[in-house]
């Protein structure tokens, strides 16, 4: 394991200790109580994740999201994602450098603060391909499950650290290293 995903899962681990480690006694995401059937507007929340690395190497993650509570413990929704790569370090490098895609997921809280996580995720990138030695834009599927933890801010929003796995990781195909995937994100 190298020393850039050694220091990674350090990081990780001790983000989600902190967060882990918070008092319990907030209220998750949002509670909905079935016999108010409140309108789809107050069931709904936003967020989603951004990154950026500027330099020799530089990455920029906007992913957005949208979800519904269904009922007080489960919800679902969809998001997009648009990534941009460029590493200096290679002189003309082919490819294009944007990677897009969309997502639809489902969160169910088995705790107040502790969720169980699915997701589909379909993401539209170069590929190379080894027979004909270029790149080809192509469709990669992907569909994670895994858990999570929530840490409220106030009433209605939040943060949300998700350690997913993807049960369809291709190492030639998939867009992420590993089928391991961690993510922290906020909802409001």
């Amino acid at each position: 394991m190298s020393l850039s995903k050694i220091n990674l899962f350090v990081f990780s681990c001790t983000l989600f200790l902190s967060v882990f480690i918070q008092v319990q006694s907030a209220k998750a995401q949002r509670y909905i109580d079935p016999e108010e059937n409140p309108p789809l507007v107050d069931r709904l929340y936003f967020g989603g994740n951004f990154a950026a690395q500027f330099g020799t190497i530089t990455f920029i993650d906007v992913s957005p999201l949208v979800g519904a509570m269904i009922t007080d413990k489960f919800s679902g929704g969809v998001g997009v994602t648009y990534q941009y790569f460029d590493d200096r370090r290679f002189i003309n490098a082919s490819g294009n450098r944007s990677l897009y895609g969309g997502r639809t997921f489902l969160r169910y809280n088995v705790l107040p603060n502790i969720f169980a996580h699915t997701e589909y995720e379909a993401l539209n990138f170069d590929l190379f391909n080894r027979n004909t030695n270029e790149f080809n834009r192509e469709w990669v599927p992907s569909f994670f499950v895994g858990a999570g933890y929530f840490t409220p801010f106030g009433n209605r929003g939040g943060a949300n650290f998700t350690l997913l796995y993807n049960l369809m990781h291709d190492n030639l195909r998939s867009p992420y290293n590993e089928p391991y995937v961690i993510r922290v994100g906020f909802v409001f």
